[in-house]
């Protein structure tokens, strides 16, 4: 069966009765990327959590850190694999694509990230990824310690975790809303390339990269 056509079960607003802030964020995403992403579009239904959301991912993604933006969006497409969440599997991994410039690393996270090939410290973040979102309660020292043993440090398990914790929480709301994601998402880097080559594309991003 083909994707629906919907956007969200919920519906969102029509464009042109946003704010003005985010009429100038939806300009310059179709000047990007060449549309809207369909998260956005969902949260806009709640203009104050859209710009919430949109600056919380900016900083969990975005923003300097320990780990690396390809590492993070590995931790999102894991989470999200976890959770069987349609939207952010589609989005984020057309990202783990574009960053590593890897057709098959993307669905490698998304079906079973266990047979790819990664250095310790991605196997051992991932792990980690993968137990918080399915049985948090059982995350104890030794697991902070596993990823210690690899090179983490505190900030970095800080932002580890953040980014598990962002993902469970966005995974939920587009399953609750049923949020398809846009197409392109599907199409994007499909044959292999270098990251650089990749990026030349313009290739479609999540939120954060509009900015």
């Amino acid at each position: 069966m083909p994707q629906p056509d919907h956007i969200s079960v919920l519906g969102v607003p029509d464009a042109g009765t946003l704010d003005d802030d985010l009429k100038a964020i939806w300009a310059k995403c179709v000047e990007k990327l060449g549309f809207v992403p369909n998260v956005y579009s969902t949260y806009s239904l709640r203009p104050q959590r859209l710009r919430n959301f949109m600056a919380m991912y900016n900083e969990i993604m975005l923003s300097p850190s320990g780990l690396s933006k390809l590492e993070r969006e590995m931790v999102a497409v894991v989470v999200s694999s976890a959770n069987r969440c349609y939207y952010c599997l589609v989005a984020h991994g057309a990202a783990v694509r574009m960053l590593s410039g890897d057709p098959e690393l993307g669905e490698m996270m998304a079906l079973n990230y266990r047979v790819a090939k990664l250095d310790a410290r991605q196997r051992a973040m991932l792990d980690f990824a993968w137990k918080m979102t399915t049985t948090p309660h059982l995350i104890g020292d030794a697991d902070r310690d596993a990823l210690r043993a690899h090179g983490l440090g505190n900030e970095d398990l800080f932002d580890l975790a953040e980014t598990v914790a962002f993902f469970n929480l966005s995974n939920r709301m587009a399953s609750a809303t049923d949020m398809m994601p846009n197409r392109e998402y599907h199409d994007a880097v499909r044959s292999p390339a270098t990251p650089a080559a990749a990026k030349a594309k313009k290739v479609p991003a999540e939120p954060g990269a509009a900015r």
